[in-house]
């Protein structure tokens, strides 16, 4: 980490004071731009006369545009009312863009898929961490450091013996995440740039050790410790896979060839490259929300497992399992199709449609190569792939689903994948958390680090009982 905080120290030496302040501000050592007024208001009448003029904002990207309410009440006495936030924007990011009609995701100004194609899980962290690519030597800076972090301590490892049997993946992984605050003190201070760099790295680092620690602690299995001569998504399958009745090159089952391995390999890397970030979904607004209490980052972050653990956000992809397993064949994809379109019986589409998106998620158009190349080196038949295609193309075709824009999204694929390579629907949530935590640590630092970085606090509508006497109660 000290290599790569010289880096940017001497990037910023030959700054202005000015810039270098405020290039400081920002995690990625880039200035964070504010939204860009159009020069154009909005104005609000209000029925008692009253009137508001909001400024119009719009983002460097897209054609999307906001009206900045933050001064609503002081004109004119209100507050708005959006509940789930479905028109309103929090903050203002410069890590992800998703333009969700055209069907674009970036990180950092990079399509995912070209990202998926081309570089790797650790190249895309260090990306959404520092807003650029990595140089060479910067690359092997920041593996060195990862590499350094992966072990976790043995205090820490002891609270997996305190777990009760079957107790949830997502349980474990919540309270061990959040464990780490204890182990590492974390200052929120704005211009402690370095603590959280290294907070960021830190637990980047020991999510691989973590996960697979939630797994082979439920099935009874020894610790696995990561090897340093491997990178990290083959760490993280050596340390989950690991038999120690076999000895292999990649720590796993010897049944694996090379082939087979280096295409799992490359298919949970791509996992996680598409997972690592997506804008202001629930569990990132969990972690800001939660950072914008000064909390400790690994506290941040253990609320964002614990809000992707609910089946409305993280649990999509075993939902998609359990419902091609319910269809069954591809012979009865027409049926499960006629029951969706009636609506018979609750029969619900899972794997289609995102709250975003209104077309194809760009996540998922590689991945369903992937998984292809998957089953077919590890010469799997998966029963669920041919209704899942076949699924695909009556939904792209159907004029009930193309009205509607119901696209296949990244949930449909990826959970075929990872049932194929081994990891169980009970642990895919877990999988997801892995990815996403490069996002959420970037994320929050570039919070704790703006300009006018506050608390946040929503408002209600109260809809209760108006005051009342306690019964007996006697006003004197």
């Amino acid at each position: 980490m000290a290599a790569i905080m010289n880096h940017t120290r001497a990037a910023l030496r030959g700054a202005s004071s000015a810039s270098r302040l405020m290039a400081a501000r920002c995690f990625s050592g880039t200035t964070l731009n504010p939204a860009i007024e159009t020069g154009t208001a909005a104005k609000l009448i209000l029925p008692d006369g009253k009137e508001a003029l909001l400024p119009i904002l719009h983002p460097t990207c897209g054609t999307d545009k906001f009206v900045d309410v933050s001064a609503l009440y002081k004109q004119v006495g209100h507050y708005t009312y959006d509940p789930g936030f479905t028109c309103t924007s929090s903050c203002s990011s410069s890590i992800t863009f998703i333009d969700g009609d055209e069907g674009i995701l970036t990180y950092r100004g990079y399509p995912v898929d070209q990202l998926a194609k081309k570089s790797n899980f650790l190249e895309t962290s260090y990306l959404l961490l520092y807003g650029e690519l990595p140089t060479v030597s910067e690359m092997d800076d920041f593996k060195l450091e990862i590499r350094k972090h992966m072990l976790l301590k043995k205090n820490l490892l002891d609270f997996f013996d305190h777990f009760p049997t079957g107790a949830h993946p997502m349980a474990q992984m919540t309270s061990v995440v959040a464990g780490l605050s204890s182990f590492y003190p974390v200052s929120v201070n704005v211009k402690d740039v370095e603590q959280h760099r290294d907070a960021a790295v830190r637990v980047i680092a020991k999510m691989p050790m973590i996960t697979s620690m939630v797994y082979r602690n439920n099935l009874g299995l020894p610790i696995a410790y990561p090897n340093a001569d491997l990178d990290y998504t083959e760490n993280f399958l050596r340390m989950m896979f690991e038999n120690p009745m076999y000895k292999s090159t990649n720590g796993m089952n010897k049944i694996y060839t090379e082939e087979v391995y280096k295409t799992i390999a490359k298919a949970v890397d791509v996992f996680l490259i598409l997972h690592a970030d997506h804008e202001q979904n629930a569990s990132t607004s969990t972690v800001r929300i939660a950072g914008s209490s000064q909390a400790n980052p690994y506290a941040c972050v253990a609320a964002g497992v614990a809000s992707l653990w609910g089946p409305a956000h993280g649990g999509a992809n075993e939902a998609v399992i359990d419902m091609l397993a319910t269809i069954g064949k591809k012979e009865n994809v027409a049926e499960f199709v006629r029951k969706v379109k009636n609506k018979e019986g609750g029969v619900r589409l899972m794997g289609f449609g995102h709250r975003v998106y209104k077309n194809y998620d760009p996540r998922a158009k590689y991945f369903r190569e992937l998984v292809q190349d998957v089953l077919r080196v590890m010469d799997v038949k998966d029963p669920s792939l041919e209704v899942a295609m076949e699924l695909e193309r009556i939904a792209l075709t159907d004029e009930y689903f193309v009205q509607r824009k119901l696209y296949p999204n990244v949930d449909f694929y990826t959970g075929i994948m990872l049932r194929a390579i081994g990891i169980p629907t009970n642990m895919f949530t877990c999988m997801f958390a892995l990815a996403r935590v490069t996002g959420w640590i970037s994320q929050w630092a570039e919070m704790v680090e703006e300009k006018g970085f506050r608390i946040s606090r929503p408002r209600q509508i109260f809809v209760g009982s108006p005051e009342r006497d306690y019964p007996g109660w006697k006003h004197v």
